[in-house]
């Protein structure tokens, strides 16, 4: 991602923290973002690795961006928002300005991974949320409005680049669609590690980061 330095600046500093505020996060803005650090660091082509919200980013680099992606590990990949996510999206939106974004946070973790064996993921995932602000968090949360556009596009449009999808076996919100698409793309595989949940190298780092190395090994030609 790209960083931004915020110092003195005669007393301007507080509108420059408003402007970069105020403007609004796209997929393709954080894609750009991305494409940019390759330039700046001479990477002409890579494997890219994605988990959850960040598969779309992934996947959006190689739709804009196809010469510099030579494969793709997609791990509790998000392929379309079902109809609970969906309504717990709404939820969120309309509460967003009124409840505190921890709360939210906390809420959501629970109903993507609420298995006993997902604890450790949980905490994560809250944990790092703590890191954002709540203006933050606003401007993240309005990518989820193009996640099911964006994806009914990839869907129907395949690329011809190696595809990995890892996934835990208990991911109940997001694996059916993403068998969904592997049975129409050729180029994509799918993996299930077992006894896992949405943030399946979280739970199974072991497992996810053999099958990944082993995947992008498979690609590299020798």
């Amino acid at each position: 991602m790209g960083h931004f330095y915020i110092g003195a600046d005669n007393g301007k500093s507080n509108q420059f923290l408003k402007d970069i505020i105020a403007n609004k996060y796209t997929f393709k803005t954080v894609t750009m973002d991305i494409v940019r650090v390759l330039d700046h660091l001479k990477i002409q082509s890579a494997h890219f690795v994605g988990m959850s919200l960040g598969t779309i980013i992934v996947r959006n680099i190689a739709e804009l961006a196809m010469p510099r992606v030579r494969s793709m590990v997609l791990g509790g990949a998000v392929t379309r928002f079902n109809t609970r996510s969906q309504i717990l999206v709404k939820i969120g939106n309309m509460s967003k300005h009124i409840i505190p974004y921890m709360w939210l946070y906390s809420l959501f973790a629970y109903i993507v991974m609420p298995q006993r064996g997902q604890r450790e993921s949980r905490h994560l995932f809250v944990r790092e949320a703590k890191k954002l602000c709540q203006n933050e968090f606003k401007r993240w949360y309005r990518l989820t409005t193009e996640v099911n556009p964006l994806n009914r596009y990839f869907k129907e449009r395949e690329l011809p680049i190696p595809t990995l999808y890892l996934m835990g076996e208990k991911d109940y919100m997001f694996i059916k669609p993403v068998k969904e698409m592997v049975a129409e793309h050729k180029s994509s595989r799918l993996l299930e590690i077992k006894d896992c949940g949405h943030v399946c190298n979280v739970e199974n780092p072991d497992e996810f980061n053999r099958h990944s190395i082993a995947f992008i090994k498979s690609v590299t030609p020798l």
